[in-house]
């Protein structure tokens, strides 16, 4: 295996390897280009910008971007500085950044302008460290304190890169966990040059002349592999899309800019396939296919690529991990699996107690490889209880068959995961109680036609109060309004009572059963 070098700015390294591509395309957004040369000097800016607002190295900002040319400048631009960008999920509530910003004690926040308001809610809240606030395109006149990114930037000097180790710290992403918490995910410069070197280059197999296109948003570890680290890993063009990835925009990109090389999720793979606005093969240039965030099913694997011709390397990683460490390979793929061990990756299933398990059987699956987070911080017990020595433990239940292929069997609690995201079913269930209408909630994962995970919620109701599509959707509705959107419940049942233990604890493995069945009947 690759050995990364012991000094490394990320940053400036991925500037040296496309020094003599000044002139090429880097980056397009919705309104802007970026050539390899323009890049290069705006994360030199940006950390001569960072420098002059007084930041010092390893400090933490707060990157709060929707995914255009400005979001790898202020990445890269704080790594340049050896500062710490802590980069957050642009659809989160007030309450989660206010968290955040509380947490990461971030000195700065660099906020696109439609997302200002919510960052304004999140800052009112107090207990944070901020002293400022750097917004990009602002959409309206900046409140008293605020300062614009193109302003700040044109006025900055071209710092030098900082002279840091592999094993610094370069950044964070947050997490989920099983209280659904955020957890602070440390990563170093040197995680982001194994994942190039491990999948990147000879798994994904990216190379100079593609064109990169991910739907997965860059805040995400997946989305930051693909729409980052790997194409300037290789001097590729990346297409970024600030707007929800809906079938209808990914469309829109992938017959207009034409990438070879496509990243999305098995919930926006089933919505294409079943989208009347489908385009031919003719009309897009796409040679492979990414998926992560949940198990791929085989029938929507094996339509895409009827379809349009490439394959899809379905994979699992995680923000811990960084990116994809089990993988599907072109010429080796398995639909229904994930595929194998990626090449300088080890992966274990083990029992309860710790010790191997045969081929064929179910277990919790344990990765040791060199892109591992260094810790959750500030959260020494969730630390211990995953990062276990060489090796992380990662939540999943998997199985491996007798020629090495790996599938996925489900997490091992209660989380669910929504179209690649986590969702506790404890916060989901802590907003429904807080409707007039509701007595209990319990809410589980529920597998739709597609084999894709949904949130389903089940609901006793306070007396007065009558089941319904109306009551359903103004549930629906009402937690869509309090938590991220992509938490709230596809699905309502309105029952008598939920079942619980002697000790009053909702007994959610009862409702899977009962959902099971019920599916099963209707088979």
């Amino acid at each position: 295996m690759t050995t990364c070098p012991a000094e490394l700015n990320f940053a400036s390294h991925l500037a040296e390897l496309n020094a003599g591509r000044a002139g090429k395309t880097a980056y397009i957004d919705d309104s802007r280009r970026l050539s390899y040369g323009e890049l290069a000097e705006r994360v030199a800016r940006f950390a001569g910008l960072l420098q002059g607002l007084g930041l010092r190295r390893e400090e933490r900002v707060l990157l709060l971007q929707h995914d255009t040319v400005d979001w790898p400048v202020a990445f890269l631009g704080s790594l340049h500085a050896g500062v710490v960008p802590v980069a957050v999920n642009t659809l989160l509530s007030a309450d989660d950044y206010a968290y955040m910003l509380q947490h990461s004690r971030a000195r700065a926040a660099f906020v696109s302008g439609s997302l200002l308001p919510m960052l304004q809610a999140a800052l009112a809240q107090g207990g944070h460290d901020v002293a400022h606030i750097v917004v990009s395109q602002p959409a309206q006149p900046l409140p008293a304190g605020a300062a614009e990114l193109e302003t700040l930037l044109a006025a900055a000097p071209c710092a030098p890169a900082a002279r840091t180790q592999a094993d610094e710290i370069a950044f964070w992403l947050y997490s989920s966990g099983s209280t659904g918490k955020p957890k602070g995910v440390v990563h170093t410069h040197g995680n982001l040059w194994y994942t190039a070197e491990l999948y990147g280059k000879p798994v994904l197999g990216i190379r100079e002349d593609d064109i990169a296109f991910s739907a997965a948003k860059l805040f995400f570890a997946y989305g930051l592999g693909n729409g980052l680290t790997f194409p300037l890993s290789v001097g590729a063009t990346v297409v970024l899309m600030g707007e929800r990835p809906t079938p209808q925009a990914v469309f829109k990109r992938l017959t207009g800019h034409r990438p070879t090389v496509f990243y999305g999720v098995p919930t926006l793979y089933a919505s294409m396939l079943a989208s009347p606005d489908l385009p031919p093969r003719e009309q897009v240039a796409m040679r492979v296919c990414a998926s992560a965030g949940e198990a791929l099913p085989r029938d929507i694997g094996e339509r895409y690529t009827r379809h349009f011709g490439c394959e899809i390397l379905d994979g699992i990683g995680s923000t811990e991990m960084l990116h994809i460490f089990i993988s599907n390979r072109a010429g080796a793929l398995r639909y229904g699996t994930t595929g194998k061990p990626v090449p300088g990756y080890e992966v274990e299933l083990r029992d309860e107690q710790g010790r191997s398990v045969p081929p064929g059987t179910i277990g919790d699956l344990y990765i040791k490889g060199p892109s591992t987070a260094l810790m959750y911080w500030n959260n020494r017990e969730k630390t211990r209880q995953c990062f276990l020595g060489d090796w992380l433990k990662s939540g999943d239940k998997y199985q491996c068959d007798a020629e090495g292929y790996y599938t996925y069997a489900g997490r091992s609690d209660d989380m669910i995961k929504v179209s690649g995201q986590y969702v506790s079913p404890v916060e989901v269930e802590n907003v429904l109680i807080q409707h007039e209408a509701v007595l209990e909630a319990a809410v589980i994962g529920v597998t739709d036609r597609d084999g894709l995970v949904k949130t389903k919620a089940y609901v006793v109701l306070r007396d007065g109060h009558t089941a319904g599509k109306d009551t359903c959707a103004a549930l629906q509705t009402y937690v869509k309004t309090r938590l991220a959107p992509f938490k709230y419940p596809r699905e309502i049942d309105f029952i008598e009572e939920l079942p619980k233990t002697a000790t009053g604890k909702i007994q959610r493995f009862r409702l899977r059963l009962r959902e099971s069945a019920a599916r099963s009947a209707q088979v």
